[in-house]
C-alpha cells in the first residue's frame, strides 16, 4: 500500500473563515484586520488582484477599499480557532496521524485504499474538508514534509492545473517542482540562509537538493543537511502528533490613542499581564521570566523611541500579583516622559509546568495563599465571565481591543449562532 505525507493548508484561512458563513462575500475581495483594527493581516484572493496589501495600516488602503468595494472585518479569534479544530478534527477523520502545524495548516499520512491514487486520496480528503467545514484547503503529496510543503506551494498557486491537490512523490515530478522554487521558499531556508545561498550560486530549490550535502553542513549546520536530505526524498522529519508544550506566552495591543504618562501605561501593562497571566494558569504552566516593552508609533513624524525590560526570577511563579509586580518594575526602568506611545505588552518566558512549582524558601504561607486565590479568582471568572474579579491596576476601560468589524462568533457564543429566518 502506497504512502506518504500530505502538507494541508487551509487557503486565506481567515477570510474563508469569514466566507463559511457568508456567502454574499464569495467573488467579493475580502480582508482580515489586526488586533484594534490596525492593519490587514489577512486577504482574498481578489483583495491581492486589487493590489491591497498585506500588513499595510487600513488608513493607509482606504482609496482601494473604497474603489473595489472590499470587505473589511475586524479579527474574530474565537471563531477562527473553533473552525481551526474542525478542519483538525475533520482530518482525524482519515488518519490518528495528524500533525497540527498551525491554526490553518497541518501534516497527515497520506493511506490510499488498495487500487487508489495518492492523488484521488488527496482530492477526496479536499472535498470532504470542504463539505464539512466549509473551508478550502489545498494538499501537497510528498515522501518528505519539505517536499509536501514544495508541492503545497505550487498546488496552492496553480488551482486550476492541479484542482488544489499536487503530488510529488514521482523523481521527475519532483525536480520540475523543485526547479520552479526559489531557494528562500524552501520550508527552513530563512533570508540570511537565502542569502547565502544565492551568493554561491544556490538560486533554486533544485540546485539546493543537488548541492554538497558537507558543505551545506558546514554553513547551514544540521538542520541544512536535513533539509537536503529532506529534497532527495529522505524523510529526516517524522510527524509530531504530540503538541509541543509552549516557550512563552505573549500579550501585547496597539492603543487606539497614543498615551504619554505612566499611570495610564501602567494601566495597560496590567490588563496585559491579567489576560497573560490566565493563558499561563490554563496550559498549567509558570514563568520564571517577565518581560515587558513600550514602544512609540513607527509612522508620523513623532519623536520615536521603544525598549524593553526582562527580570529573571528566583522561583518560577503562576500568580498573577507576583507577575505584574515585577513587570511594573521594569516599566519604570524603561518609561521616559515626552514620548507618545502606541503600543505595549508582556512576554512571559522560561516556562516550567505548574506541578513542578516549589514553595519559595521564605513566605510559605504567602506561597500558598496566593496560589488559592489564583484558582478562586480563576473559577469565579469562568462561572460569571470575565473580569469579574480583577487586580485594581487592571482596568479594562480603553485598553479593550476593539472589534468594530467583527463579525458574529457564530460557533462559541450561544447569542451569536446563524439563524435562519
Amino acid at each position: 500500500m502506497q504512502t506518504a505525507i500530505g502538507s494541508v493548508d487551509a487557503n486565506n484561512f481567515y477570510v474563508s473563515c469569514e466566507r463559511a458563513f457568508d456567502p454574499m462575500l464569495l467573488g467579493r475581495p475580502v480582508v482580515v484586520l489586526s488586533n484594534n483594527d490596525g492593519c490587514i493581516i489577512a486577504r482574498s484572493e481578489e483583495a491581492k488582484a486589487a493590489g491591497v496589501g498585506m500588513g499595510a495600516p487600513l488608513f493607509k488602503t482606504g482609496r482601494s477599499v473604497e474603489e473595489h468595494g472590499v470587505a473589511v472585518y475586524s479579527s474574530n479569534y474565537a471563531l477562527y480557532g473553533d473552525m481551526s479544530r474542525r478542519v483538525m478534527e475533520a482530518l482525524e477523520e482519515f488518519t490518528p496521524e495528524v500533525e497540527v502545524y498551525s491554526i490553518d495548516e497541518a501534516f497527515m499520512r497520506l493511506e490510499p485504499a488498495e487500487g487508489e491514487s495518492l492523488r484521488s486520496y488527496g482530492l477526496e480528503v479536499r472535498e470532504k474538508v470542504r463539505r464539512w467545514t466549509g473551508i478550502p484547503v489545498s494538499i501537497g503529496i510528498a515522501p518528505t514534509k519539505t517536499l509536501s510543503k514544495v508541492a503545497n506551494r505550487h498546488a496552492k498557486r496553480s488551482p486550476d492545473a492541479t484542482q488544489g491537490v499536487l503530488d510529488l512523490t514521482g523523481l521527475s515530478e519532483q525536480t520540475r517542482a523543485l526547479e520552479e522554487t526559489p531557494v528562500g521558499d524552501v520550508w527552513g531556508v530563512g533570508p540570511a540562509y537565502s542569502k547565502m545561498l544565492n551568493a554561491a550560486g544556490i538560486i533554486s530549490a533544485r540546485q539546493l537538493r543537488d548541492a554538497d550535502r558537507r558543505w551545506v553542513r558546514r554553513r547551514m549546520t544540521v538542520v541544512g543537511a536535513r533539509i537536503v536530505e529532506e529534497l532527495r526524498g529522505v524523510s529526516c522529519l517524522p510527524l509530531e502528533q504530540c503538541p509541543q508544550g509552549r516557550k512563552s506566552v505573549t500579550c501585547s495591543r496597539s492603543f487606539g490613542a497614543t498615551v504619554e504618562s505612566l499611570g495610564e501605561l501602567r494601566e495597560a501593562v496590567g490588563v496585559y499581564m491579567t489576560r497573560a497571566a490566565e493563558r499561563l494558569r490554563k496550559h498549567r504552566m509558570a514563568a520564571a521570566a517577565v518581560t515587558v516593552f513600550i514602544n512609540t508609533s513607527r509612522f508620523g513624524d513623532q519623536p520615536r523611541y521603544g525598549n524593553s525590560a526582562t527580570h529573571e526570577l528566583a522561583c518560577a511563579t503562576d500568580s498573577t500579583e507576583e507577575l505584574l509586580d515585577w513587570a511594573l518594575k521594569g516599566l519604570e526602568r524603561i518609561y521616559r516622559p515626552g514620548y507618545k506611545y502606541k503600543k505595549a505588552g508582556v512576554v512571559l518566558c522560561h516556562l516550567i509546568p505548574a506541578d513542578c512549582l516549589t514553595m519559595h524558601l521564605f513566605g510559605d504561607a504567602d506561597f500558598e495563599r496566593s496560589r488559592r486565590v489564583m484558582r478562586a479568582v480563576d473559577e469565579i471568572n469562568r462561572r460569571h465571565g470575565r473580569d469579574t474579579v480583577r487586580l485594581g491596576v487592571a482596568r479594562e476601560g480603553r485598553w479593550k481591543t476593539k472589534f468594530l468589524r467583527r463579525s458574529r462568533r457564530y460557533t462559541t457564543c450561544l447569542n451569536e449562532v446563524l439563524t435562519i429566518q
